[in-house]
């Protein structure tokens, strides 16, 4: 792996290469684009990033400007294929349980910095097209306002009622009165039916931060 010296020297700009879009951080914003549109803005300029998406790695390796930074992220209490940007998730923080709403929903149990384990979803989306598999009569949306304090007599409420409780009855299970993190595209609106759950989209760039102080790469 190229030498990380220059880390010292350059503005920090991160990406975190998920497994439908690029999500790029400036210390301040986080800009979302397809891999395409990440390219074409970002070639030439010096890009600190993680990838997840293995189909990616070898033409990104080939963009001089940006660094791999997935071999200096670790947790105590990792397992072997853990996604690179879980374990940048759960190092934001010393406790808490992480959970990261994209395309999957991931959740992670961190204890006094040690990673505990966790557990994978479908993302909501997958959700709502594994509905539509079994049946045209069951394809629809998300009922994005619904309320789970009663039963729902719709359809599409029903479909909802079904992912969202159940997603929630699993975090909560696990949660034991730890600090609740949201973060991904979903995350926000999933966060919502959490009392005093915290959504921060930045929460994988702190632990790739952390990941690079201790290893004092920058």
């Amino acid at each position: 792996m190229e030498s990380m010296d220059n880390l010292k020297q350059t503005p920090l700009l991160l990406a975190d290469i998920g497994n439908t879009h690029v999500h790029i951080y400036d210390g301040s914003t986080v800009e979302h684009l397809s891999y395409l549109d990440a390219l074409k803005q970002y070639a030439s300029t010096p890009l600190y990033y993680i990838c997840v998406k293995q189909q990616l790695l070898e033409e990104i390796g080939l963009v001089t400007a940006w660094k791999n930074l997935s071999s200096f992220i670790e947790i105590e209490g990792e397992y072997p294929t853990m996604g690179v940007d879980r374990k940048a998730l759960s190092l934001s923080r010393k406790e808490g349980v992480f959970v990261d709403a994209g395309s999957a929903i991931t959740v992670d149990v961190v204890e006094e910095g040690v990673y505990k384990g966790g557990f994978i979803l479908a993302g909501l989306q997958a959700s709502l097209e594994a509905y539509g598999r079994i049946s045209p009569a069951l394809a629809t949306t998300l009922e994005r306002g619904l309320c789970l304090k009663s039963l729902p007599t719709t359809t599409k409420e029903q479909i909802s009622y079904g992912i969202i409780a159940s997603i929630k009855a699993l975090i909560k299970q696990h949660s034991k009165g730890k600090p609740l993190y949201f973060t991904g595209g979903d995350g926000l609106f999933l966060s919502r039916y959490f009392d005093g759950a915290t959504y921060d989209e930045t929460l994988v760039f702190q632990g790739m931060i952390k990941s690079m102080k201790d290893k004092k790469l920058c």
